[in-house]
């Protein structure tokens, strides 16, 4: 692919892990921005104006760039579950996504200032948890780090302990969906020739 210095504006390191797959090559810049919980939004609009905003964040700084930002949220009826204050809170996201069907959403912004191209998305992947006890949530906690995972899971992590189907991308679950980030940076390569 031919494409301006690509930059991931994130820290995680699944994210980078995931990017490398696609044999390309990036560097790493986490954006500071701060994310936006708003209730009026679906976990849909959230994830793409969270991904918007720490995209843009880098984006102001190299604006011959590509860069591409990314959130992830795990929502059930409604309810957002983010990133975990501590092993209670952790604990009780799980107790609550056990033996049920949840949605986990990333939302993805790929922009170029200096261009004025930008494409943004969201991708939604239905994860069913297996039932679970309170011991087997202790069992799983104990083995990973809940503190940096939106749901207080990694399905890559152990995940066969916790989850029991996924229907849709695996690597969304991850937090970042990587076939349709392929596909649209190739969409982006076709734009950019002259």
């Amino acid at each position: 692919m031919k494409l301006p210095p690509l930059i991931l504006a994130s820290a995680s390191p699944r994210r980078a892990d995931l990017l490398r797959q696609l044999k390309l090559e990036f560097e790493v810049v986490p954006s500071d921005a701060k994310e936006v919980f708003d209730e009026h939004l679906s976990p849909l609009e959230l994830c793409q104006l969270n991904a918007h905003r720490k995209a843009r964040k880098v984006a102001k700084k190299i604006p011959d760039a590509l860069v591409l930002g990314a959130d992830t949220l795990v929502f059930l009826d409604h309810h957002i579950f983010g990133k975990p204050a501590n092993a209670a809170g952790a604990k009780k996201m799980l107790l609550e996504l056990q033996g049920r069907t949840h949605q986990v959403v990333t939302g993805v912004s790929l922009i170029q200032l200096r261009t004025h191209h930008e494409k943004i998305f969201a991708v939604s992947t239905d994860v069913l948890f297996r039932a679970l006890s309170p011991e087997q949530i202790d069992e799983y906690l104990a083995r990973i780090n809940p503190l940096d995972k939106a749901g207080a899971y990694a399905i890559q992590e152990n995940g066969e302990m916790v989850v029991s189907e996924i229907s849709g991308s695996f690597s969304n679950v991850v937090g970042l969906p990587i076939e349709r980030v392929a596909s649209e940076l190739a969409g982006w390569e076709e734009r950019t020739v002259d």
